[in-house]
Formats: C-alpha cells, structure tokens, sequence
C-alpha cells in the first residue's frame, strides 16, 4: 500500500464457470446459492462494490420444483406506470411461457438493488435443457488447439 496517497488495491482473480443442474431442486434454495457465487461472496477477496463473481450456467430449468400449492398460488406484480395498471402473473403461467424466467426473476431480486445488479445479472446463463451453447463453445476451443 502506498501511504502518501492512501489509494487501496483490489486484488481480482480470474471468473471461473459454474454449471449447476436444476433438476429435482427447490426454486429458492437453488437461487439463493446462485446468487451468492454470482455476487462473489465465496471468494476470499470480496468486495461489495465490485463485479468479483463467477459466470453460472443453469441447465435443466424446466424441471425446477416449487414446493406446496405455489405452482397454483404464487403471483408475480408488477406495475405498467399508468392507472389501474398492475399486472399479476401465476408462477405455472410464467414457467409454461419460458421456464428460465423463474429463475432469473428469483436471483434477479435476490441481487443488491443498485446499479451493480445489472452488470452481475449478466453473469448469468439459464438454459431449459441439458445442452447449452457454451459447452459447445469450449469443445471448438479445444480442437482448434489440439489442431494447432
């Protein structure tokens, strides 16, 4: 550390890539984990002002699970900004649509509400099934430098 001018360093390690499996797991326990390795918080040089964490791909979204009636009970508000303007959206009707919208909308709140939240929520990959395009990106990757 520099004492004349009392300027901190940050130390940043390199994003690793985490791939979960949604399959059989709940909606909250999965985001909840998600989004504190989204944040960074498991690493040893976190800082809250800083885009520190890992880039998580989800695969299987479509066999998440809610637990208890919330398929049937559980709503989603929000408001278009003009009179008589909430919207409200069942959880069922909004996992038929896109099945990777639950899970976004569920770590997406769970984020800190700042600007920050934005650039972590691109961190964030969701697909439905089991292949996703990044995988496919990293077996080209690797026979290109085998060919080499």
């Amino acid at each position: 550390m520099d004492y004349l001018s009392f300027k901190t360093t940050y130390q940043i390690n390199k994003k690793s890539w985490i791939i979960m499996d949604a399959t059989g797991k709940k909606l909250g326990r999965l985001c909840s984990i998600i989004a504190f390795k989204i944040r960074g918080k498991h690493k040893p040089n976190f800082s809250p002002h800083l885009n520190c964490g890992d880039h998580i791909i989800v695969i299987n979204s479509a066999k998440i699970q809610l637990s208890g009636k919330k398929w049937m009970y559980k709503k989603y508000i929000h408001y278009t900004g003009y009179p008589g303007g909430q919207k409200q959206i069942l959880a069922k009707n909004i996992f038929k649509k896109n099945p990777c919208l639950l899970i976004h909308k569920a770590v997406f709140g769970m984020l800190p509400k700042n600007k920050l939240r934005k650039k972590l929520i691109k961190n964030l990959h969701i697909y439905s099934g089991n292949i996703h395009k990044h995988h496919q990106l990293n077996l080209n990757k690797n026979k290109l430098n085998k060919s080499k």
